[in-house]
């Protein structure tokens, strides 16, 4: 039986009450000494010692936040950097979540013409046949995905998330601040990011779960006025919006990204979770306490937000 992720995404935060997905981007200054120097006196400084302390930091965060959240969102760049070590440890993490309860949001950004987005899309969300048999690669529960190559490069991965049951965030409006030099270019006097988000209401009328489309839509935290826009052309696609905390973005900002019942968005926080320990709010936690922070911060963030769509 294929389960439909959108409606277990959907569950998972009216269950948690904490519309927020924590980004699980660990750079190795990040992590706290103690664990280098566990790893390295095991693997050395290698490669495998550095997926082993990524390994570690992840997982320690992971069993203090899990039961506050509903998902998760690694991203594959900060694990590629390493190597076949570093996505070891990518998988490991994304297995440990699953184990969890978590739903997992694959951070690839991936996008390319048809019959490689399918290989990309099997490769992360679906099945690779081998022989008679089939088998998952990372098998993330939603992924991320660049639309600028057009339909081409995005269907595939709606395919095989229809197949599978999974779904897709479209990269809409994003939060860094050189997004504007392409996706705020005026096309027919539609800025670019509208008409994009138009193409996204498009797919997703075809995929819909109980409430939502599985196709959403990433739109950043620091641009507020365009998410109260897009919140409008997408009525029936969830968005992740990343940006918040410390790229800026702060819960008083987010409100016109939910619909009216406050549902609607999912608020995603990387550093300012798993490196809370780093800030001075959480200082007194200290680096041998890192984890416990992080679960401090994960508190004050679904605080910050539920006040903000109360």
């Amino acid at each position: 039986m294929v389960i439909s992720m959108i409606n277990r995404l959907v569950e998972k935060i009216r269950q948690t009450k904490a519309p927020i997905v924590v980004g699980l981007d660990p750079m190795m200054n990040y992590i706290p000494g103690h664990i280098k120097t566990k790893a390295f006196a095991e693997y050395g400084e290698t490669l495998a010692g550095a997926g082993e302390a990524i390994w570690q930091y992840n997982k320690a965060i992971v069993d203090h936040i899990s039961d506050l959240i509903p998902a998760v969102k690694p991203q594959i760049a900060m694990y590629e950097q390493f190597g076949i070590e570093g996505l070891r440890a990518f998988q490991r993490t994304i297995d440990y979540c699953r184990d969890k309860g978590l739903v997992i949001i694959g951070d690839i950004k991936r996008g390319d013409i048809g019959s490689t987005s399918e290989a990309y899309a099997i490769g992360h969300m679906g099945q690779a046949q081998v022989g008679s048999q089939s088998f998952y690669g990372f098998n993330e529960d939603f992924v991320t995905v660049n639309p600028y190559m057009g339909s081409d490069g995005v269907k595939p991965f709606i395919e095989v998330g229809k197949k599978e049951g999974k779904g897709i965030f479209v990269l809409v409006k994003t939060s860094n601040p050189s997004s504007e030099e392409f996706q705020d270019r005026l096309v027919d006097g539609k800025p670019l990011y509208e008409i994009v988000a138009e193409k996204v209401a498009e797919w997703g009328a075809d995929h819909m779960g109980d409430e939502y489309s599985y196709v959403g839509a990433v739109v950043g935290a620091t641009y507020p006025e365009q998410g109260k826009i897009l919140r409008k052309v997408m009525p029936k696609s969830l968005i992740l919006v990343p940006g918040y905390g410390a790229q800026g973005g702060r819960g008083a900002d987010l409100a016109h990204f939910f619909n009216q019942d406050g549902s609607g968005a999912i608020i995603n926080s990387s550093r300012g979770i798993i490196a809370a320990f780093r800030e001075a709010s959480y200082s007194a936690y200290g680096e041998a306490n890192f984890a416990e922070a992080s679960r401090a911060a994960v508190e004050d963030m679904i605080a910050d937000i539920t006040q903000a769509i109360v």
